[in-house]
């Protein structure tokens, strides 16, 4: 009642103009409306966001497969261009059949999506992820939907591995 208080003194009270009393009645009443509306939106939106999870969840996965290095021990992503779409789910399966270890690192990627689940062995780790790092002959999944686009970085923060070419660039279109 406070805000349907506050909003009548700005709407109705602040017009110096006399006006007739069907002229405030309906001013009155589009706050309320107004009010109403805005309050079914908020209420609404969570409801509206679970449902479009689950609708997510029982999307199947495009898989795509990223190597973080190769067997001839060259320092590169392959590839070392992604692209994913908005509102679509990934299982982002990451390889590394080198002899070194790598990380698959895209902060900026990272904090643009929602990640589901990332696997690695018999480990299920869920929440925000930003780094992920691959000893030789390891492999991960990465289940996630892309919510923001743009186009982000990706590197092996090793020392030497990022000069030497291991880098890249992931895109997630609307």
């Amino acid at each position: 009642m406070k805000i349907y208080n506050h909003f009548y003194k700005i709407v109705i009270k602040s017009l110096t103009l006399p006006t007739p009393a069907w002229v405030q009645i309906l001013r009155r009443n589009y706050v309320i409306i107004t009010l109403l509306l805005a309050l079914n939106f908020i209420v609404a939106t969570p409801a509206m966001g679970a449902n479009l999870s689950g609708d997510l969840l029982k999307q199947p996965a495009t898989e795509i497969t990223v190597s973080l290095g190769n067997s001839a021990n060259e320092l590169k992503f392959e590839p070392n261009h992604l692209e994913f779409e908005a509102g679509k789910r990934y299982q982002l399966r990451l390889t590394n059949p080198s002899q070194l270890k790598h990380y698959f690192t895209a902060k900026d990627f990272a904090d643009s999506i929602w990640t589901q689940k990332i696997q690695a062995g018999k480990v299920e780790i869920k929440g925000a992820i930003h780094e992920l790092e691959l000893k030789p002959g390891a492999e991960a999944e990465w289940v996630f939907v892309p919510l923001k686009s743009g186009t982000y970085g990706l590197r092996c923060p090793i020392p030497g591995h990022t000069e030497a070419g291991m880098i890249g660039e992931i895109a997630i279109r609307n």
